[in-house]
């Protein structure tokens, strides 16, 4: 047998055993997992608007039967008149009365418009305004996870039930988690 045969043989032999070696080895490794650092709930703030109607009285000022204020100012001016005329006499007597029903006619106007003022309708309205409900509502999960030096985030709906995650072709399998033994 020639050398060279011989040196092949031993290589192809060497080299067939060294590739069963490492295909053993890679089938022997088991699945890989990596670690569960942190889940944090993502939640959204839900808005809903509501009418709320309460009935309120409310004072109002009284509507006028007199918007002119005839009867406090005729009024006025005739008990204005009759006590100008209780002073002075002749043409005095006279320009007392006049001027005492003038006086007393923008005196019983006046009074007339703060009585009127004074004066108060009670109703009942129905007032209604929008108030806005907020409530958190739970929008999934921000999972952290490493393996090796490589940490990644991953946003579920559901919180992983363990502390490690199974890696398939380096990415998680949600689904299969494990504790801290297993």
């Amino acid at each position: 047998m020639s050398k060279s045969i011989v040196v092949g043989t031993t290589l192809a032999v060497l080299g067939l055993g060294g590739m069963a070696v490492g295909a053993w080895q890679v089938q022997e490794r088991g699945p890989e997992y990596a670690q569960i650092v942190a889940v944090e709930p993502v939640t959204r703030t839900v808005e809903t608007p509501r009418e709320v109607c309460e009935d309120v009285v409310v004072a109002q000022a009284a509507p006028s039967r007199d918007p002119n204020r005839i009867v406090g100012t005729a009024a006025g001016a005739i008990v204005g008149g009759l006590l100008g005329n209780q002073i002075g006499g002749g043409n005095g007597k006279k320009l007392a009365t006049v001027a005492g029903a003038v006086g007393g006619g923008l005196a019983g106007r006046e009074i007339q418009g703060r009585v009127e003022a004074n004066q108060r309708h009670h109703t009942t309205q129905r007032q209604c305004r929008t108030v806005v409900d907020t409530h958190q509502e739970s929008d999934g999960y921000q999972v952290t996870w490493r393996h090796g030096e490589l940490t990644r985030t991953s946003r579920l709906e559901f919180a992983p039930q363990g502390e490690r995650v199974r890696l398939e072709d380096g990415q998680p399998v949600w689904g299969q988690t494990v504790g801290a033994e297993g």
